[in-house]
């Protein structure tokens, strides 16, 4: 097999193609070829060392990926090889064969592309959790999503349109507000032109935002809390920006609002069973035209650096994908 491998820490130059032995499956394991895997946004930063999960060297990068069954091992019955299955892995998927734990697959519908499939898992599977389980985001409720052109921003601006919400899109450019508004968002915000605070409150008559999905850290967290109505929900996803924003608690207090983590990979592992429901329920909305999983470039796996490249500079719309060879 192929594999794309960190063996040393740094930029995603440093990636380096290797032949490598197949894996073979264990009991109650499935051995899988990848077609495509989608590569997000901490990929960049757990190649450099910068990320929670610190991989032991040499790993693949990659966290979720859609593929075909080549083997089953022993005691492994819900699944049949040449089934087209998807998941997610934290790493390890920019390989041509992978070795993972049948329960953490999910089958493809016949109605999903091997790309949306792909897709749908970091993104979607973190904002759904986010909105769903952590937000309990109800119909009606406005939304402001911040850096709502990306990937994960994408994903909290067609579910929250999904779930009834009237969803407020926050981004740095024109020309990303047209392409969130084109995916369900009702409002938009120029934050690099817009005092976001003041623009928030004047979206919402005054009332502020029932709930704040930010992926981004940095000034914009502080500047969207001191919007967010009473009660509302600050939700913490990311810090794309590079900074890890210090918050007055103050606020909380004076808006009876609350911060809620969205720590999705911990969801999954401590929660497998409501995480796979919650893919099913993404899985039928993206075959019913829902959900786009709108993917920005499909890159070979040759070119994976250029790939990691784009989503480091924040150019993606939507996501980036690798296409592995068989």
């Amino acid at each position: 097999m192929i594999a794309a491998l960190c063996e040393k820490f740094g930029p995603p130059e440093d990636l380096i193609l290797r032949e490598l032995p197949d894996p073979v499956a264990g009991r109650g394991e499935v051995l899988v070829a990848p077609t495509r895997v989608a590569l997000n946004f901490f990929d960049t930063l757990v190649i450099d060392n910068k990320y929670q999960h610190k991989p032991a060297l040499p790993f693949s990068p990659g966290a979720e990926f859609c593929g075909r069954i080549v083997a089953l091992g022993a005691g492994v019955e819900n699944f049949e090889i040449g089934q087209r299955v998807a998941a997610f892995c934290s790493y390890g998927a920019a390989r041509s064969r992978m070795v993972l734990p049948a329960t953490r697959l999910s089958a493809v519908p016949d109605e999903l592309t091997d790309d949306q499939a792909a897709a749908l898992f970091v993104t979607y599977g973190t904002t759904l959790y986010a909105l769903r389980q952590r937000a309990n985001l109800q119909r009606g409720e406005t939304l402001g999503v911040l850096g709502a052109s990306g990937g994960v921003g994408l994903a909290a601006v067609e579910i929250g349109a999904a779930m009834g919400a009237h969803v407020i899109a926050c981004a740095s450019s024109p020309e990303k507000l047209d392409f969130a508004q084109s995916h369900g968002a009702r409002e938009r915000i120029d934050y690099s032109r817009e005092d976001l605070k003041e623009a928030l409150k004047n979206l919402t008559g005054r009332k502020g935002v029932d709930c704040v999905y930010d992926a981004i850290g940095g000034a914009f967290s502080e500047a969207a809390l001191r919007a967010m109505a009473w009660k509302g929900r600050f939700l913490v996803v990311g810090f794309a920006s590079g900074e890890i924003p210090k918050i007055p608690l103050n606020l909380l207090l004076l808006k009876g609002c609350a911060v809620l983590g969205v720590f999705w990979d911990e969801f999954v592992k401590r929660e497998p069973q409501t995480h796979l429901d919650n893919m099913t329920c993404l899985f039928d909305w993206t075959a019913r035209g829902i959900l786009s999983a709108h993917v920005h470039a499909v890159y070979p796996l040759a070119e994976i650096a250029q790939a990691l490249d784009v989503l480091k500079e924040r150019k993606a719309q939507g996501k980036i994908l690798l296409s592995i060879p068989e």
